[in-house]
């Protein structure tokens, strides 16, 4: 059995009431978590989802993401995660997208993609946990997983570069559980007493994979934290005894900031896990020192499920590096010419293959043409390799933006703000920002005779994007820089003047 939610009934049936996931005081032993994916897989057949349909899920950290999670998959449905945080153009781009036959999401974030899905005539359940337990007349539990091949999608991830609108990466089933499987046998060494720490978005594929399909393939305990506050954090890794800490860069600042408060008891972390962005060096250590715990960075994008690289648990951890090639992976550096860069420091783009490989792009032949050369997975990152085989990021070739771990695609940002009446053009690019690792900021030429102040732009795209993604730095002037073809050299923009950053 394929299906990656078959592994769900074997530990249901070896350590049913083992507890799954946990929210606080809303505890899923495997037993009842597996009992309410078969709830779900009914829900979803009596509303005609087949084999193969796409299925929007839009839910934050809560203890029905998994139930739902595994509830589409148990249905041979593949799962189309989104962020909670989008607004309604963004939900419906790509519930359209993808073809969805039906959202489910959340009491908490329901507003934005239920408008969406009434839009585009696609039905919306918003699930409540007596929804679950109720089930209608003559709706049965699904007891059996629909089988699937290896190599059937199982989930969309929605992803982007540059150039414009997002792209849905499509993970296997064979992708997701050998990456979920690798990172707990080989990456993380966890087993049935481990607590891992959920408070990475599921939605995105470090959470789903490194905690959600990793804690099941070892039959451990995930806690869930729906939002990440530093307090709490540390509250449910005190309470839960948690032994592994996954989180971004921002985490790891926030949790120093806040400290390690009286009574609070953190003995049992036993591993830290960083991605998403680089963790500055000096960061990793004084998180070492405080918390007393080592901290292991690794390296991987939506499209390679997501781990490609890691500090293994086996070899001395190098400081700055995202490790070596996982298990089943493969990874060179190349140059722009094509030609493999193999002496140690020199600089060329990552290049990827192995079994964590996605598919392709969701209806996009060409672009997984341009991405997947020759078997090999062509990410956009430079980096250099040393005489160890350990790699070392050194740059993004794409404009992307990293704030906070979340990705920012400018071209996104850019296309809102042209629909402003009072902008002519505009580019938008990424600043340091010692806190998030980056702050997004518009540099924007207004139209002849337009007066508009910085905050008016920054609201009216605040308005129609995700929180995160808005532009705090707001910057006017009358050129930007060109080249020869016309295109907007954002490399030599230079932000003079921070005219607005509210956090």
């Amino acid at each position: 059995m394929s299906n990656l939610a078959a592994r769900l009934v074997e530990a249901a049936g070896t350590d049913g009431d083992r507890v799954a996931v946990r929210q606080d005081d809303s505890i899923l032993t495997y037993a009842q978590l597996n009992d309410a994916s078969a709830r779900v897989a009914a829900l979803l057949h009596a509303n005609r989802v087949r084999k193969g349909d796409r299925v929007g899920l839009v839910m934050p950290n809560v203890t029905h993401f998994p139930v739902a999670y595994y509830g589409i998959l148990r249905a041979g449905a593949v799962v189309v995660p989104m962020n909670p945080l989008l607004k309604t153009r963004e939900a419906a781009f790509a519930i359209r997208d993808c073809g969805a036959r039906i959202v489910l999401t959340s009491p908490l974030c329901a507003d934005q993609v239920t408008t969406a899905a009434s839009q585009l005539g696609v039905e919306c359940l918003v699930m409540t946990p007596q929804m679950v337990e109720d089930l209608p007349q003559g709706i049965e539990p699904v007891d059996q997983v629909v089988d699937r091949a290896a190599d059937d999608t199982a989930v969309i991830l929605y992803t982007s570069g540059t150039t414009g609108t997002p792209k849905g990466a499509e993970l296997t089933h064979r992708n997701l559980k050998s990456n979920a499987v690798t990172t707990a046998e080989t990456l993380l060494q966890i087993g049935p007493d481990d607590v891992l720490f959920g408070g990475l978005p599921l939605f995105h594929a470090f959470g789903q994979t490194c905690a959600l399909n990793t804690a099941l393939a070892a039959g451990a305990t995930l806690t869930l934290l729906p939002r990440f506050e530093p307090a709490k954090a540390l509250e449910i890794m005190h309470r839960d005894r948690v032994t592994v800490f996954l989180g971004v860069p921002t985490m790891y600042t926030a949790l120093l900031r806040a400290g390690i408060p009286g009574g609070c008891d953190l003995l049992r972390l036993r591993i830290a896990v960083s991605g998403g962005a680089s963790l500055p060096v000096e960061v990793l250590h004084a998180f070492e020192s405080t918390f007393d715990v080592t901290v292991l960075e690794g390296y991987g994008l939506s499209e390679t499920s997501p781990v490609a690289a890691f500090n293994p648990l086996n070899r001395p951890r190098k400081a700055g590096s995202i490790g070596v090639p996982i298990r089943g992976v493969d990874m060179k550096l190349v140059a722009d010419d094509g030609t493999t860069v193999d002496r140690p420091g020199e600089v060329g783009e990552i290049a990827i293959r192995g079994e964590n490989i996605m598919k392709g792009y969701w209806n996009r032949p060409e672009a997984t043409t341009q991405t997947i050369r020759d078997g090999w997975f062509h990410s956009g990152d430079l980096a250099r390799v040393d005489e160890d085989g350990y790699y070392f990021i050194v740059d993004r070739k794409k404009d992307l933006i990293i704030r906070g771990g979340y990705n920012v695609y400018p071209r996104e940002i850019e296309e809102v703000l042209y629909e402003h009446p009072a902008v002519a053009e505009a580019a938008v690019v990424g600043v340091p920002d010692k806190a998030l690792g980056e702050e997004v900021a518009a540099v924007v030429i207004l139209k002849d005779g337009a007066q508009v102040a910085a905050d008016t732009i920054r609201d009216y795209v605040k308005q129609r994007v995700a929180a995160y993604k808005y532009p705090r730095i707001v910057t006017f002037t009358n050129e930007l820089p060109k080249g020869a073809t016309g295109k907007i050299l954002k490399r030599e923009i230079v932000i003079q003047q921070r005219t607005h950053d509210q956090r």
